[in-house]
């Protein structure tokens, strides 16, 4: 069976977010189990409006080919507000097929509550998207203070929960792969 695909997406805009440190240590841990496609949101700028008339956005259509390719994605997510981004959001729903039926996990960052609200919104958009999210995810709380100068944690657990994470991502995305070879998935 061929390597997994996996699309980290870094999912805050912000001018001097603290994503891609936190996005950069993940797709290290994250290498060993397969092909990593780091898609920050910051790089690719994606329309906030949709005119259905007109031709496709040609950022929305390269982004489409990258998360088509995936074979499970990972969502590193600040908290904002007691929410995700409007940016990741917008992101999201730009897009479909490409989620259906493919796993997804998250690794999420802020203050007291290490973005894990965040990630309980993101499950349910995830849900009506017919992707199935992991049980268990990566979060630091007060994650500016838990990383080195280097950009590495200061907490080597961390390395253990990104593993178990991505443990039930990669079980996730071979079975998910497997069916929808097997059948299209059917929305």
């Amino acid at each position: 069976m061929s390597a997994l695909r996996l699309a980290v997406i870094i999912g805050s805009t912000r001018e001097g977010r603290f994503g891609p440190t936190v996005a950069s240590w993940f797709a290290e841990q994250a290498a060993q189990f397969g092909d990593v496609d780091v898609i920050d949101l910051a790089e690719i700028p994606l329309p906030t409006t949709i005119d259905f008339g007109a031709p496709p956005d040609p950022h929305v259509t390269a982004l489409a080919g990258r998360l088509a390719a995936a074979d499970a994605y990972v969502v590193v997510t600040p908290e904002y507000n007691h929410s995700f981004p409007a940016a990741l959001k917008n992101a999201i729903d730009l897009y479909r097929a490409e989620w259906q039926a493919k796993p997804v996990g998250f690794v999420s960052y802020g203050g007291m509550g290490g973005g894990l609200r965040a990630v309980e919104q993101l499950r349910l958009v995830f849900a009506e998207l017919h992707a199935t999210t992991v049980r268990d995810t990566v979060s630091f709380h007060n994650a500016w203070d838990r990383f080195d100068e280097r950009g590495a944690p200061l907490d080597e657990g961390c390395n253990a929960a990104a593993k178990g994470m991505l443990t039930q991502l990669s079980w996730w995305a071979r079975a998910l792969r497997t069916a929808r070879t097997a059948e299209p998935y059917a929305a």
